[in-house]
């Protein structure tokens, strides 16, 4: 998936078997950065037109650059895919977009505009999503522990979903809507049991975890939990049972696993209407739709993953004798990931002897953990170019590191930059629009950057502020014993 490499034997023996060297050192990644992202006559890196060196400068670094331009023709080829496909087998889709990957208001306000929905998984991130503009028909509250207060809050602004994750708090939401005088709208998140080919803390149906209510009836017989669930939404008034929900991971690539979860899930959803009476009308097959961050990555296309999903569920839904619901799908990372690159200001070098004849170049950048935790927090991958020029000096591998006390603050494992690499250069990593943003910290108390968002608006390309970068001001209002 790469451009432009070589012989694997010509690299470092230290790379990763995946990594090659670059020929064309100009060259950005297509699978990685999407069109908006190319290099101006100068070879400069730019987004939307827009120079990284200009954004360096009004901006300042660390900070992460968003393409509006990308984000909402993400959101669109999700939208109109799913569409298509599910229309195909007489079907209606809602595409949701998962709050917890980024969210601001003017996020919503682009996604809003294009037609998605919006899943939210706190009571802040709902704030958000009303204060952004977004119908709370369309918005969706997540939570395998939501407050009393935030549930009230679903309720009160008329969510058109709380999806409920365990028995108990069936039993609060009921509480909760008969103290309002309310009918909430629920769907019951189920795990399907199914393998997701990704790393441990972001698979999320296999039993052995914390989310959702399993399908698997119990040793000793009786009901599922989840089938426990159907039923005590069924007998009280104060819940609207709208459906069933599944999600079981993400950064995957294999297709195999949402197919065999949708139909376990059609197949308990057939159970549970023949059971109690009923035609649930929805179902929520989630997402987790993997991106690319390194050559190593291969993502598939909106509109094959709609068609190959489409076809499982039609042959599925017709095996069990049932129409196809109301499908809800939750890209996540997909649309927002590749919207933006994070540039940073390169600081000292240093090289050093990992093995006899092995050698590893250590670049340090004004950032690191406190803006990207994924490289730390489950052993994510990213890549790197120069951005503010080309050179073409020889490739030397380099591990790009930030600026905090810890020997784990790694922003790229293995990457190719050239030698001629010196402070004050600037780096921009992609594929950064996903979980940086929204993981980001004060460590070593670091203030978090600054939001860019930019948009190629006709002849001449905007940029401009959508989260202003924190001060050191801000940090110490905070401490009150000063």
């Amino acid at each position: 998936m790469s451009v432009g490499r070589t012989d694997r034997a010509a690299g470092s023996p230290l790379a990763p078997a995946w990594l090659s060297v670059p020929e064309d050192p100009a060259a950005l990644d297509p699978v990685i950065w999407p069109e908006a992202f190319g290099r101006g006559p100068d070879g400069v890196l730019t987004v939307s037109g827009i120079p990284a060196t200009e954004l360096a400068e009004r901006f300042g670094t660390p900070a992460y650059v968003y393409s509006e331009d990308v984000l909402r023709a993400r959101a669109r080829a999700f939208r109109d895919a799913f569409g298509e496909a599910f229309a195909r087998i007489g079907a209606e889709v809602s595409v949701y977009y998962a709050g917890k990957s980024f969210l601001t208001t003017e996020v919503v306000r682009w996604i809003r505009q294009e037609g998605l929905n919006v899943d939210t998984a706190s009571g802040g991130e709902l704030a958000v999503a009303l204060r952004g503009g977004m119908e709370p028909a369309r918005i969706a509250l997540h939570g395998n522990n939501k407050s009393a207060a935030e549930i009230t809050r679903a309720l009160d602004a008329g969510l058109g979903r709380i999806v409920v994750d365990s028995l108990a708090e069936i039993e609060l939401v009921a509480r909760l809507a008969r103290t309002l005088g309310v009918v909430a709208p629920v769907m019951i998140r189920v795990t399907p049991g199914v393998h997701a080919s990704t790393h441990e803390f972001i698979a999320t149906a296999h039993e052995d975890q914390k989310f959702g209510l399993s399908l698997a009836a119990p040793e000793d017989g009786g009901d599922s939990p989840a089938m426990q669930a159907v039923a005590a939404c069924v007998v009280d008034p104060a819940l609207d049972l709208r459906g069933i929900h599944c999600h079981i991971g993400s950064q995957i690539f294999d297709a195999e696993g949402f197919g065999t979860a949708a139909e376990r899930v059609l197949a308990f959803m057939a159970s549970a209407d023949e059971r109690f009476g009923l035609e649930l009308p929805e179902l929520d097959l989630g997402g987790g739709y993997g991106i690319a961050y390194t050559e190593a990555d291969t993502p598939r296309p909106a509109r094959e993953i709609a068609e190959s999903l489409a076809d499982r569920v039609a042959a599925a839904a017709s095996a069990l004798g049932i129409a196809v619901p109301h499908l809800s799908i939750e890209p996540g990372r997909a649309i927002s990931g590749p919207a933006a690159c994070t540039l940073y200001t390169v600081g000292t070098l240093k090289t050093v002897t990992v093995e006899p004849g092995a050698q590893r170049r250590y670049v340090s950048v004004d950032g690191g953990m406190s803006d990207n935790a994924r490289p730390v927090l489950y052993g994510a991958d990213y890549t790197a170019v120069l951005a503010n020029r080309v050179s073409a000096a020889a490739p030397v591998l380099s591990r790009v590191v930030g600026k905090h006390c810890e020997s784990g603050d790694v922003v790229v494992r293995d990457v190719y930059l050239p030698e001629d690499l010196a402070p004050g250069d600037l780096l921009a990593v992609p594929a950064t629009g996903a979980y940086c943003w929204a993981l980001s910290s004060n460590y070593n108390w670091v203030p978090r950057p600054p939001v860019v968002a930019v948009r190629a608006a006709g002849a001449q390309p905007d940029a401009r502020l959508i989260v202003r970068g924190e001060t050191e001001d801000d940090l110490l209002a905070r401490d009150l014993g000063a």
